[in-house]
């Protein structure tokens, strides 16, 4: 009997022993392609040379140093590099321990922001439903996953949410991306004069939702009306890249391919790429000029924040992440994988939308693609995938309540960078595989 509290108690889970390159290695000795990165966390695939070097040389030196007394190179280090490589005026560093406290953070900052500059009865948040954004309660509370906040919504703090995008289900006939776009920014600017225009301090968004709708990428000029909005009504914009950025969609940060830039960005996940549990908060000048220039302080904090060995880890990721060719290698095989799961999943029945960007795609599974009807939830379908890619020696992210937290099944997929094109067909294969044996299955009553 385990005295550890897994997520399902009762589940009788493989034991990992070892992980190399894109596989992870169990105590039976069966290996699996890693398609998922984990939650999209293992970008340079596991027990890379170079991090583990760097984590290593960390531990000779010290292994620990509260942030209330010390600094250290490696956590400047990383800072002076992740701001170099991230656009003006996104020039100062937070760190945590990882996603849900990056957006915390981001969200204290907002308000404490707004306190700073006189404005403090600007209180309200608006995010997406169907996003995602985090367990903890603030950050579970801007999440819009119905299916996550249900039972805790009595001790949720206020949040309010506008619809996604999500042009598979809710782009109409005949709509244009751009008037679909414009249609979604409509509705954000009513939501912000319906709770008072100064009364709003941020809007927070994933640039490609990952975990709750599927990689599911913004159309058109979406993000550019969502800026011109956010500036109007003095409104922050906290982009939550936590699972979609640090080159996941093929550029460090996924928000460069909209072409604006957010007052706020939380990253995590690939940050540290598994090696260390890491994350921080990209914050504009503005912000740290008003708390320099006010409180001379942000109040918040925690043991762990700029941990040595997770900044260790996290400054030659990043230094890895930025080297000359990854990033197109990225775009690259994300396209691969695109085409190879269209070619394998494009003529089935029970595949209604195969989306995505770089190494992050994204499978919507029905029970009819022409009229786009989900499977009944009862049959979890999404689980059954994922059992059926593991048989076949592949772990990927399938998720169920696409549609409304209840209804939908996914799958999401979120290789290694580092993977070949042979991996790329392999891991396109075996999801494939496993897609089809299943969904037969399911069709037939199974």
């Amino acid at each position: 009997m385990t005295r550890l509290l897994h997520r399902t108690i009762g589940s009788d889970l493989p034991r990992a022993v070892s992980g190399q390159g894109i596989t992870i290695t169990d105590a039976e000795g069966r290996a699996y392609i890693d398609g998922s990165g984990g939650a999209a966390v293992s970008c340079l695939g596991h027990n890379d040379a170079e991090v583990v070097a760097a984590m290593k040389a960390q531990m000779d030196r010290i292994c620990y140093a509260h942030t209330s007394f010390f600094t250290t190179d490696v956590a400047e280090s990383l800072a002076e590099r992740l701001t170099a490589h991230a656009p003006d005026p996104l020039n100062h560093l937070y760190m945590v321990s990882g996603g849900s406290e990056a957006v915390e953070a981001a969200l204290k900052m907002a308000r404490q922001y707004f306190v700073e500059i006189g404005q403090p009865q600007r209180r309200h948040i608006i995010a997406r439903r169907q996003s995602y954004h985090g367990n903890t309660l603030g950050a579970l509370a801007t999440g819009g996953n119905a299916m996550r906040r249900v039972q805790f919504q009595p001790i949720l703090p206020e949040t309010h949410h506008v619809s996604p995008v999500y042009a598979y289900r809710d782009q109409r006939v005949g709509e244009s991306p751009e008037a679909y776009a414009a249609r979604l920014a409509d509705e954000l600017e009513a939501k912000i004069r319906d709770l008072g225009e100064d009364q709003v301090m941020a809007f927070v968004a994933e640039p490609v939702v990952g975990a709750t709708l599927g990689a599911v990428p913004a159309v058109a000029d979406y993000f550019q009306r969502v800026r011109a909005i956010c500036d109007r009504y003095g409104v922050l914009l906290i982009l939550d890249e936590v699972m979609c950025g640090m080159g996941r969609t093929g550029s460090l940060f996924a928000f460069e391919q909209e072409g604006i830039v957010p007052d706020l960005v939380t990253v995590a996940k690939g940050l540290g790429g598994g090696f260390q549990p890491v994350g921080g908060v990209l914050l504009s000048d503005r912000i740290f000029e008003a708390f320099r220039d006010g409180s001379g302080l942000f109040q918040h904090g925690h043991t762990y924040l700029a941990h040595p060995i997770a900044s260790a880890a996290a400054d030659k990721v990043v230094e890895i992440l930025t080297r000359p060719g990854l990033m197109a290698q990225v775009r690259h095989l994300g396209e691969r994988l695109q085409s190879g799961l269209e070619a394998r999943l494009g003529q089935s029945p029970f595949v209604g939308d195969i989306r995505g960007r770089g190494l992050f795609r994204g499978i919507e599974i029905v029970a009819d693609r022409d009229s786009k009807t989900p499977f009944d939830p009862a049959l979890k379908t999404h689980a059954k995938i994922k059992k059926a890619a593991m048989a076949r020696g592949l772990l990927s992210y399938p998720m169920g309540g696409t549609i409304d937290g209840i209804h939908g099944d996914h799958v999401l997929l979120a290789p290694p960078y580092i993977c070949t094109e042979a991996e790329i067909d392999q891991i396109a294969d075996r999801i494939s595989d496993a897609i089809l044996a299943v969904t037969a299955d399911v069709a037939k009553g199974a």
